[in-house]
């Protein structure tokens, strides 16, 4: 191999119910096509491997729920602070380690819940981020799957947003930050809380702003 090829590591497990295995694979072959040596790992030991992770441009993380230990935790912060990136889609990155707030702020986000089942919303693209890369020349589009209702940290860049209508328990609409990027120390951070199943993948905004966010998290 030589030195400018890049590298990306995607690093899947966790709970079976978000299909970590199979919705990865739906992004393996991008990520070959453009360019990078995909290296899979299915075992949180990874991210104690400083040197490996040192020379990884993109770690992908398909992992929901689960326990990471401290070194774990560290260890993937501290490769995000030196320049790696980071990306990921639902709960595969923002409802995974719920007892780790280090990891939490690495993110941006933490999931709290989703009404029962999967129904119609609305995803909206924010104006004043048309140029952003990763959503660029895209438009408002609908999709049938669970809405995430998020915690988020004040300093991500909201790219994207769903509503959440008044109930019984809520007095007015919420609007909820559905796809974001951060940076953190010299590291990008891109999430999209879209993807629960693999159909999800086939609506076109989706897909793409995936991808894109997949490079843009990059090194």
């Amino acid at each position: 191999m030589t030195a400018d090829i890049r590298r990306a590591l995607v690093v899947r497990g966790g709970w079976d119910g978000h299909q970590p295995v199979t919705i990865t694979d739906l992004f393996l072959p991008f990520l070959e096509e453009q360019g990078y040596c995909v290296k899979t790992a299915e075992d949180l030991a990874v991210y104690e491997d400083a040197e490996l992770l040192a020379g990884t441009d993109l770690v992908v993380q398909c992992w929901t729920m689960g326990t990471i230990t401290r070194e774990q935790s560290e260890g993937l912060s501290a490769a995000v602070r030196a320049g790696t990136g980071l990306a990921g889609w639902h709960g595969g990155i923002v409802d995974a380690f719920r007892g780790d707030l280090s990891y939490q702020m690495l993110t941006g986000g933490q999931f709290i819940m989703h009404p029962p089942g999967y129904h119609d919303h609305t995803v909206r693209l924010l104006p004043e981020h048309a140029s952003h890369p990763v959503i660029t020349g895209l438009r408002d589009f609908t999709v049938h799957t669970e809405q995430y209702w998020m915690s988020t940290d004040p300093l991500v860049e909201v790219l994207a947003t769903t509503t959440f209508p008044a109930d019984e328990v809520h007095d007015r609409p919420a609007v909820m930050p559905a796809v974001w990027t951060r940076t953190f120390g010299r590291g990008r951070v891109f999430v999209s809380t879209i993807g629960h199943k693999p159909d999800d993948f086939d609506v076109p905004q989706v897909r793409t702003l995936t991808e894109r966010g997949l490079l843009w998290a990059s090194r």
